[in-house]
């Protein structure tokens, strides 16, 4: 047995196991290679690490291939000094067409808690550029973890500035105090393309079209070009690559990833993807998809087949067939392509952080009829009519309402007999609740896709002039709050079974938030059990531009989104509406005075909410030590091109939300910080 307590033996299992080579010490770590000079062309996509734990780690690259050449065999090396004098380990491999000529190696029998260095070579002595990964800590290691999480990069409308700003942060702070690893929540690449000659000057909502992307077979719907199989995929990822700045990023530090919704489709769920008016049943495509992000993103995750290349189940494109309890398929082509590759996993790092990574979108269900219900004007759902239509059939302990009441509203309930709205699926579910169970670290951290926080507000309280928009009587309405089934297990088991330090960390909305996940909000009981951050996206489009860009001046209630200012400039209301209500978004607009409008706040609206920016860009880092969690939402101006300076141009602001960990029947407590710059109405 080696130091690590892994023989060779369980290593290469392991490395089989998730279709990566191994590379490992001793003396074939002395292997002497050819002459080598650096080809960065020669792997244009760059390198990369992931997933590290305090023995091993994952690395990745891809060696574009050679005219006429059907492999490549290529070294990876792993050294202990970025001179590579003191090499660790070495191993080999062919890469082909089979993988679009990118290889996957665990490098094993490291130390824990250390950097390495690593490059690939070919047989003609060509290497990639070098790269650094780190070691996680062993598990009984209780320094403080640093970790930066991210989400929603896309490369084809907006800058890598974010990964820039962060590189040249983490540069300038002593190792100890270093990033380990960045949590990629999704959203890597996103499969909806707008070709730049296809729009009005090569413009989409003020936003510079980058001829990035381009399918080979791809398929246009409205303005969008969308992938239809395998090529499409790879095109994408090749794409999104080229960027210095993510590659990078990557090449600096291992990245944990998980998937959000573009990496497959937009809207789909499970093996269906809503494509305009029609939904289609989607099997190929759905593993095609969950092909191309096992090839480019270096994952501990399981695939079908042995080997490194991913074996594809054959699937026809068939509806869901019968669907379980909380809505999955059981059809066996549906079940099939989701579960061809399975992202969900679990690890320790070092004595402070559980993390439990879930799959979001996979096992998704397809949602009620939303069709046939009657028409509000203001822009949300009534929170009861929302609970009744998320819950369905498992509303009131599964007898749900004939019909749905909301104040003077009556009409019949379309989802007496249809499955609650879930995500996580029965199966999963259960594997979490075990993993949560079983997390013995201080901080119970859950990497979500998109987050549990709900979006309410108060149009109850609008004033008389604006009656018509909200129905009396109805009380609040909720913007997004869905999968109230999942969510209710889910914190119930945290309450009954006193978990603490439960935190969830997310993205896909676009904008900045922190709160507290609890099952009802006043004037229920408000029973926080734990705290949630969501972070600002990389580069994609937040709802604040959009409105800013595109949301008439004369629309009623503009003052609810957006702050016209009077020197013609505006600012996002979204959050005061959110946080406050819209008595204190309607005051702010009549007066200017975001004092004077917090003043007014309803106080019962939105106790789960500390700040909200949906204006929001960059990214959230996280500082966990034994007794205590600390984020900074770091953000930058809307990244419309490159940064002209390495350090990827100003901040907006650095906001850091602190809380002590707390015991079980407390309430955990979230103090806030502005450390620079000005979050405006975000606070």
């Amino acid at each position: 047995m080696d130091k690590s307590g892994l023989s060779r033996r369980a290593f290469a299992a392991q490395a089989a196991a998730l279709g990566a080579a191994l590379a490992f010490g001793g003396t074939s770590a002395q292997a002497k290679v050819v002459a080598r000079a650096e080809r960065r062309d020669l792997y244009p996509q760059g390198v990369a690490s992931g997933d590290p734990r305090p023995d091993s780690v994952i690395l990745w690259t891809r060696r574009a291939p050679d005219d006429g050449v059907a492999a490549h065999r290529l070294t990876v090396e792993v050294a202990s000094d970025p001179q590579f004098r003191k090499p660790v380990a070495r191993g080999q491999v062919a890469v082909t067409a089979a993988t679009d000529w990118t290889c996957r190696f665990l490098a094993a029998g490291l130390k824990p808690a250390r950097e390495y260095w690593y490059r690939f070579v070919d047989e003609a002595g060509n290497t990639s550029r070098v790269g650094r990964t780190l070691t996680a800590p062993a598990d009984g290691d209780d320094r403080p973890v640093r970790f930066a999480f991210v989400s929603c990069q896309d490369v084809t409308q907006g800058a890598m500035n974010a990964y820039r700003r962060m590189l040249h942060e983490d540069a300038r702070r002593p190792r100890e105090e270093q990033l380990g690893f960045v949590l990629h929540l999704g959203d890597f690449i996103y499969e909806l393309v707008w070709y730049p000659e296809e729009r009005p000057g090569g413009m989409e909502r003020g936003r510079r079209l980058r001829d990035i992307v381009r399918y080979p077979n791809g398929e246009k719907v409205g303005a969008f070009h969308i992938p239809t199989d395998l090529d499409d995929y790879r095109t994408a990822y090749r794409g999104y690559l080229l960027d210095p700045d993510l590659q990078e990023a990557r090449a600096q530090w291992p990245f944990v990833p998980v998937w959000d919704n573009h990496e497959f489709s937009w809207r789909a769920f499970q093996t269906q993807q809503p494509v305009g008016a029609e939904v289609r049943s989607a099997q190929k495509l759905k593993v095609a998809a969950s092909q191309a992000w096992y090839e480019y993103q270096p994952a501990r995750v399981r695939k079908p087949g042995s080997g490194d290349a991913f074996e594809a189940p054959s699937v026809a494109n068939k509806p869901l067939g019968t669907l379980d309890a909380r809505g999955l398929g059981q059809d066996p082509d549906n079940l099939a392509a989701i579960n061809a590759l399975q992202i969900k996993r679990a690890f320790r790092y070092g004595r402070n952080v559980d993390m439990i990574l879930t799959d979001n979108r996979s096992f998704m269900s397809p949602g009620g009829d939303y069709s046939g219900l009657p028409q509000i004007k203001f822009g949300a759902m009534p929170e009861a009519m929302l609970e009744i239509l998320d819950q369905a059939s498992a509303y009131a302990g599964g007898s749900p309402p004939a019909t749905i009441r909301v104040g003077e509203l009556e009409f019949p309930n379309p989802h007496v007999k249809a499955p609650p709205e879930a995500y996580l699926g029965l199966e999963q579910m259960a594997w979490f609740k075990e993993r949560l169970r079983a997390a013995k670290a201080p901080w119970k951290i859950w990497g979500h896709s998109f987050g549990t926080l709900t979006q309410r507000t108060d149009p109850q309280n609008l004033p008389a002039a604006f009656a018509d928009q909200w129905p009396a009587g109805a009380g609040y309405g909720v913007l997004s709050g869905a999968y109230g089934v999942e969510h209710a297990e889910i914190f119930d088991m945290i309450r009954q079974e006193g978990i603490t330090g439960f935190t969830v960390v997310a993205g896909d909305k676009h904008s900045f938030w922190a709160g507290y996940p609890s099952k009802t909000l006043p004037p229920r009981a408000f029973d926080p059990v734990g705290v949630e951050f969501i972070t600002g996206s990389i580069s994609a489009q937040g709802a604040a531009e959009v409105q800013q860009l595109t949301m008439p001046k004369d629309r009623p209630l503009r003052a609810l989104y957006i702050h016209d200012k009077p020197d013609g400039s505006m600012e996002c209301s979204l959050g005061m509406t959110l946080m406050h209500g819209v008595k204190s978004a309607l005051l702010l607009q009549e007066t200017g005075n975001a004092d004077q409008a917090r003043a007014a706040r309803n106080p019962e609206l939105a106790p789960h909410l500390k700040f909200v920016d949906h204006a929001g860009h960059g990214y959230t880092t996280v500082r966990a030590s034994p007794d205590e969690l600390e984020t900074e939402f770091v953000c930058i101006p809307i990244p419309l091109e490159r940064s002209a300076t390495d350090d990827g141009g100003p901040l907006r602001y650095r906001v850091a939300h602190r809380v002590s960990l707390w015991k079980a029947g407390e309430r955990p407590q979230l103090r806030q910080e502005i450390l620079e710059g000005d979050p405006g109405l975000a606070v």
